[in-house]
């Protein structure tokens, strides 16, 4: 099936020309339609109060999203909690970590985070399990990190701050497109709330996450393309070897080497496997980003004076005219 036209169910990335997807649409000539199919809705102080969860009552918190940073700063402002400057926070990735900056200072706390998937940031914690884990995340009930923390045994307190509510898509064609890429449960219960016939279109389905690919496989709706996988670690890479011919591989399931048995993690201790490492985010690194940000700030601030002025001759001209 030849393919020209994806619908893609994430927003639009802020600089589409530096993102991965630029490729699909340089390269293959893809025409790429961005739209979430659902929205995040913060959950109200109110109804907070009934799980009976006191912050300040928890020494660390763990951290999947951005949502999830966004979200618990909300709610501590809603409940009027200070945050303790003593509190730690565990990011599933640098760039929330990073995220953090937007409330917090990171020469005041301690901050982890892990390479690249949840699995990596369950092995930092393992260092860490005398702390008292506060994990903010949507009402759903089970999620693949929840799994995992069960999994690894770690006495954590889910704490339900927001909730995603799928959006309208009645304004999409099914037949406009020859496929559409999904990345979580509430994307297909989207997609299924809109289309309930949706296993009657003739559209490929690319799906990342292995929870999503459940969620596919329950609502009986057959997988073209599946992501991650050793090749293929993103959709954008996943949908261009699906181009080029190239077979689908397994999925990858990033297990945490906490949970592997003894046997295992010497094999991949001997073929020279990495594990992750818990990171302070330094100070030379925040004043680097500091700097940076303030380096863009003022060629910024150049440029506009430099057009106001350029402005300012041009209406001086017009009037000496």
């Amino acid at each position: 099936m030849k393919i020209k036209k994806i619908l893609i169910s994430q927003p639009e990335p802020a600089d589409l020309e530096k993102s991965p997807y630029k490729r699909l649409v340089s390269e293959y000539h893809l025409d790429l339609t961005f739209y979430k199919f659902f929205e995040v809705v913060g959950i109200g102080a109110t109804e907070f109060r009934r799980s009976r969860i006191h912050l300040t009552e928890y020494t660390a918190v763990i951290f999947n999203s951005k949502n999830s940073v966004d979200h618990f700063f909300r709610m501590a402002k809603e409940l009027r909690e200070i945050i303790p400057e003593s509190m730690k926070y565990f990011c599933s990735t640098e760039a929330i970590a990073l995220y953090l900056q937007n409330y917090i200072q990171y020469r005041k706390r301690k901050i982890f985070y892990g390479n690249q998937y949840f699995a990596d940031l369950i092995d930092v914690m393992s260092k860490h399990r005398e702390e008292k884990f506060l994990f903010p995340c949507s009402d759903e009930k089970q999620t693949e990190y929840t799994k995992l923390l069960d999994k690894a045994k770690f006495k954590y307190t889910k704490a339900a701050m927001y909730r995603s509510v799928p959006r309208d898509l009645k304004k999409f064609s099914l037949k406009d497109f020859d496929m559409i890429a999904l990345f979580s449960p509430i994307g297909v219960r989207s997609l299924l709330l809109n289309f309930p016939d949706f296993k009657e279109q003739s559209i490929l389905v690319a799906a990342f996450g292995t929870s999503t690919h459940a969620a596919l496989n329950a609502a009986g709706i057959k997988l073209a393309i599946a992501a991650p996988t050793k090749n293929s670690p993103s959709m954008a890479m996943a949908i261009e070897n699906y181009m080029l011919g190239k077979q689908q591989e397994a999925v990858l399931v990033v297990k945490p080497s906490s949970l592997k048995n003894s046997k295992s993690a010497h094999a991949n201790k001997a073929a020279g496997s990495k594990k992750a490492k818990s990171v302070f985010v330094s100070k030379t690194k925040y004043k680097q980003l500091m700097e940076e940000k303030k380096a863009k700030a003022a060629a910024k601030r150049a440029e506009r004076a430099a057009e106001k002025a350029r402005k300012e001759a041009e209406d001086k001209k017009k009037k000496n005219d």
